[in-house]
């Protein structure tokens, strides 16, 4: 997105734009202590977390980006777009700034994106951040699906002005509204209308488009198998893009792993009850003795 709408933004105060590695960054802080990583999921920005970045930040030093190509975030490879590059890039992107995430939070596809940057070639200091997954994004799509979304994600991604022709079908307020149902969750004008603003630009949906076409969750998924860092998953029930059982199925092969329902939310339950999520990250941290 352009950088001058960004005055318009949520947080727009928390903003600033950093320089490399690879991507050209929009990055949003606000408090001090530890640092908090907050990752959007695919298609989203830093405006999934408006109103949890405030109450987080009165305990710890919060960070909030957008993902490569996404929202604010300039791309600077257009093949750094999968999982493994980006978790290597905003990896690098916490050294560059001198941050060290004792806790990272995704949403979706930031879930898969968070226990990546927390497994230990890419988290080497010895000891494993909390990871917070809302609505974690960790199943593979069953039989078929599996074999004809990435090929499709693939295919569009390479067409020109498929980001375009996208954009411009989807982008009209009726059309937001039912994809956002169309999650399990609803939300006000203000949230939906911050959704229209992204869908209508180009580069945001070829970015989200690349991730798609790039994204590889198998290596993750046969990772975690050994793996014994704390993890938290929060499932909102009425999520209908990941299944609830997917999150449960994690926790259930992971040693330090626990599962918070909750029965009257959607995938984007952090932003239908932000204040109850943020909560939630608080206790979870302070129970870690974060």
């Amino acid at each position: 997105m352009d950088w001058s709408a960004l005055k318009t933004w949520p947080n727009a105060n928390l903003s600033r734009r950093t320089s490399g590695p690879v991507h050209r960054w929009h990055v949003q802080e606000a408090g001090k202590g530890q640092t908090l990583l907050l990752l959007h999921g695919a298609g989203g920005s830093t405006h999934n977390f408006r109103d949890m970045i405030e109450p987080l930040s009165k305990a710890y030093h919060v960070v909030a980006i957008d993902l490569p190509g996404q929202g604010f975030t300039q791309l600077g490879a257009r093949h750094r777009c999968g999982l493994d590059p980006m978790a290597q890039d905003i990896t690098a992107l916490c050294v560059q700034e001198e941050w060290e995430p004792r806790i990272i939070v995704g949403h979706s596809a930031g879930g898969a994106i968070a226990l990546r940057m927390a497994m230990p070639d890419l988290s080497p200091r010895g000891q494993q951040p909390l990871v917070i997954g809302i609505n974690a994004a960790l199943g593979e799509f069953p039989g078929l699906a599996g074999f004809i979304f990435p090929l499709m994600a693939k295919a569009l991604a390479a067409v020109p002005f498929t980001a375009r022709l996208f954009s411009g079908a989807s982008a009209n307020p009726a059309r937001i509204k039912a994809l956002i149902n169309a999650t399990g969750s609803e939300l006000d004008q203000v949230g939906l209308d911050l959704y229209r603003r992204l869908v209508a630009d180009r580069n945001h949906v070829d970015a989200t488009l690349l991730m798609m076409a790039q994204w590889k969750l198998q290596p993750l998924l046969d990772a975690l198998k050994g793996y014994d860092g704390p993890v938290r998953f929060i499932v909102g029930e009425k999520d209908a893009t990941v299944p609830p059982t997917v999150s449960l199925g994690i926790a259930q092969s992971l040693s330090d792993a626990t599962v918070t329902n909750l029965p009257d939310l959607g995938h984007l339950a952090h932003e239908e009850r932000p204040d109850q999520i943020a909560n939630l990250i608080l206790d979870m941290a302070k129970q870690q003795g974060l």
